[in-house]
């Protein structure tokens, strides 16, 4: 699959050192995807995400589709800046969803930062691989009548 992810949020900075900083970022927003083995066509994404300036990134992430089954995944990468590479590992769901796993890329396209610590970010260049297994026939109880 591929598509494009949008998101606005907050944005927590402390100071960590002379020419370092930590944040935490939680951001909303939409992803949409096409190809023939895309999970869904669009979902409401969320993240939560801690950024330090020098170590990069680690968060959490669920997207939601329109039905309210999720995928869930761990995010990892260089950084916020536009141009830095993240790394998703899908690693299970919800409803239809339920035993995804997978991963995907992307590079931060923009991303903007008010003073008061609103964000907004675009990515380029999404893509990923996502297997969901079909659910398993429960085992009859042995002993058990028809």
């Amino acid at each position: 699959f591929s598509g494009s992810w949008n998101s606005t949020g907050r944005r927590h900075k402390i100071p960590f050192g002379a020419d370092r900083h930590a944040a935490l970022l939680d951001l909303t927003g939409s992803l949409l995807l096409v190809g023939p083995s895309r999970p869904g066509v669009g979902f409401g994404a969320e993240a939560i995400v801690l950024a330090d300036s020098a170590k990069g990134v680690v968060g959490r992430t669920v997207w939601t589709d329109q039905n309210g089954d999720r995928v869930y995944s761990e995010i990892r990468g260089d950084g916020t800046k536009p141009g830095d590479r993240i790394a998703g590992t899908i690693v299970g769901g919800t409803g239809r969803y339920a035993g995804a796993t997978g991963g995907y890329e992307f590079t931060w396209q923009f991303v903007l930062e008010a003073e008061d610590g609103t964000v907004a970010g675009r990515t380029q260049g999404l893509a990923g691989r996502v297997r969901i297994e079909p659910p398993q026939p429960v085992p009859a109880a042995q002993g058990a009548k028809p």
